[in-house]
């Protein structure tokens, strides 16, 4: 079965070779996985993500995006194929909701018609209410809400691939939840294949059906929870041990607050 997403000994240096952006990466992402790939700043994770769609382009190995090497595809076509949410939704502050979520259709060429039937059935779909929202503009909503019209705006093409760069990360963590879980519902119920790169370990463990663990721009390790547990090296079983020691941590504090 051809991946949709496949990376084979990809390398990506930047300034005349000095740094090792993506260093011999090769990764395949099945059609329908959820994949999470987890890193610090500098581990090469954006690189990674920015390769698929021909932002940048490796300097050896090759990406094929279902079983299309994408130096070959036309890129305008390729990113549009191709949803994406961003931190903070990234949405054009210039534009309503409604307009935000409905610019993909119209650079497709369909009818206003159908994109306004699409962009109420898309707001509908991450949870808000069309009467409501769709006329606001992106300073009008809250953190959460601008999220959730990013997450309708990456859909709007009905794309079979979504790439999310730390799309909860600046969200308090009850929306942060609460988004996380609603997406993930998505991704089951329209079968997306979803890659989100991540510096939270916990929440790709939550979200994810295999991680990767990126540093230096080396993938060290990639698999399921259980497997990363399994993991040799040293920095991805500290990465791995991090939320279990957080969560005994709080259960140890707990523990103290409801002590007679």
């Amino acid at each position: 079965m051809t991946a949709a997403i496949a990376f084979s000994h990809v390398v990506k240096t930047f300034e005349n070779g000095a740094i090792r952006a993506v260093d011999d990466v090769t990764l395949d992402i099945a059609q329908g996985e959820f994949v999470a790939i987890v890193g610090g700043s500098g581990s090469g994770k954006t690189t990674l993500l920015r390769l698929v769609n021909r932002l940048i382009v490796p300097d050896s190995g090759d990406v094929r995006v279902h079983g299309e090497d994408v130096s070959l595809a036309d890129p305008i076509a390729l990113r549009r194929s191709i949803g994406y949410v961003f931190q903070s939704g990234g949405l054009f502050p210039h534009m309503t909701v409604g307009q935000n979520i409905g610019i993909t259709p119209r650079l497709l060429g369909e009818n206003e018609a159908a994109i306004s039937k699409r962009v109420n059935e898309l707001i509908e779909l991450v949870r808000l209410d069309p009467a409501q929202h769709r006329g606001r503009y992106p300073a009008e909503l809250s953190g959460g809400q601008r999220q959730r019209v990013g997450v309708a705006r990456a859909l709007a093409a009905s794309p079979k691939i979504v790439m999310m760069d730390e799309p909860f990360g600046a969200l308090d963590p009850l929306t942060r939840a609460a988004l996380a879980d609603d997406y993930h519902a998505l991704h089951r119920k329209l079968g997306l294949t979803t890659v989100m790169i991540t510096h939270d370990m916990a929440e790709a463990l939550l979200l994810a059906d295999r991680a990767g663990v990126m540093r230096h721009g080396k993938l060290l390790s990639y698999g399921t929870a259980s497997e990363l547990t399994q993991a040799s090296d040293d920095y991805v079983r500290e990465l791995i041990g991090t939320p279990r020691r957080q969560a005994e941590q709080l259960q140890t504090l707990l523990s103290k607050d409801s002590a007679p």
